[in-house]
């Protein structure tokens, strides 16, 4: 009850709190700044950004026509190491993935020393880009698609391990219980308990991860990864516009089927 002779004042209603709305002044300024010395440190030069329309038209200008009859000399072998490397990068990235899943599942494995090696391993595959990779092996073992294929493989690691980690700790206890009740062995309880449970999100993490290799091991060549980053590097090297035209057709539709193919594979395989 207000007191008499005083009119009560309105509530209103207001969606953050004062600290809250504090929080956000601070985060956008910070924001802000962040934006104004990033501009800064990079040193655009407005003088190139005023010509760019026309050097775009003039590049693409050069790549046409396209120089077609390079395809089955160079770019056709070029594309299948690319997915080759894509293929088995992928392939032994889902197996060594698999076994470092199982060392960071803490419903399989209880040891805390063993989890924590395990998620070093993930994180510190994932956090180094492919082409960083691709240059350390580059330097291991040489210009070529090994060292296109590891630096596919290492990196998925993070990536799959980490997801299939998830689906491996998400899976019902139930059966895993049944089985143990019942004195199946370790291994009965993988393949007989987990993994019916485990294979859709393992096909969906691979099919997906197969999917990037495809995209990231058609730009490795530009760093001795073989495939056809190699043969665009050629064709940029040589100023050889319409073979780089060719070489930018060839990876857009390799993206493009392989997303079909993929997008194919999740709706009626998975």
């Amino acid at each position: 009850m207000t007191p008499a002779g005083t009119v009560a004042r309105p509530r209103q209603w207001q969606r953050f709190s004062l600290p809250e709305r504090i929080m956000r002044s601070a985060f956008y300024l910070l924001v802000i700044i962040a934006v104004v010395w990033s501009l800064r440190t990079i040193e655009i030069i407005p003088e190139f950004l005023y010509d760019a329309p026309q050097q775009t038209g003039d590049l693409f200008a050069r790549m046409w026509p396209i120089d077609w009859s390079w395809y089955p000399k160079v770019v056709h072998r070029a594309l299948m190491e690319t997915l080759h490397t894509a293929t088995l990068g992928t392939i032994l990235a889902v197996i060594l993935a698999g076994l470092v899943s199982l060392m960071v599942a803490r419903n399989i494995t209880r040891s805390v020393v063993l989890n924590a090696v395990g998620r070093f391993i993930l994180v510190a595959t994932r956090s180094v880009h492919t082409m960083v990779w691709a240059l350390f092996f580059v330097a291991l073992f040489g210009p070529g698609a090994l060292a296109g294929l590891l630096a596919i493989a290492v990196h998925s690691i993070g990536f799959t391990g980490k997801f299939l980690a998830e689906a491996i700790e998400e899976a019902k206890p139930g059966p895993i219980e049944a089985l143990v009740a019942a004195g199946a062995s370790p291994l009965a309880i993988l393949i007989k308990g987990y993994w019916p449970q485990v294979k859709p999100a393992f096909l969906a993490i691979a099919t997906f991860r197969w999917d990037i290799n495809v995209r990231e091991s058609a730009v490795l060549g530009l760093v001795g990864g073989g495939g056809l980053g190699m043969a665009l590097d050629t064709a940029l090297n040589n100023l050889y516009w319409d073979q780089v035209g060719l070489v930018l057709v060839v990876i857009f539709a390799v993206v493009i089927v392989t997303e079909i193919v993929t997008a194919w594979i999740r709706n009626r395989i998975i």
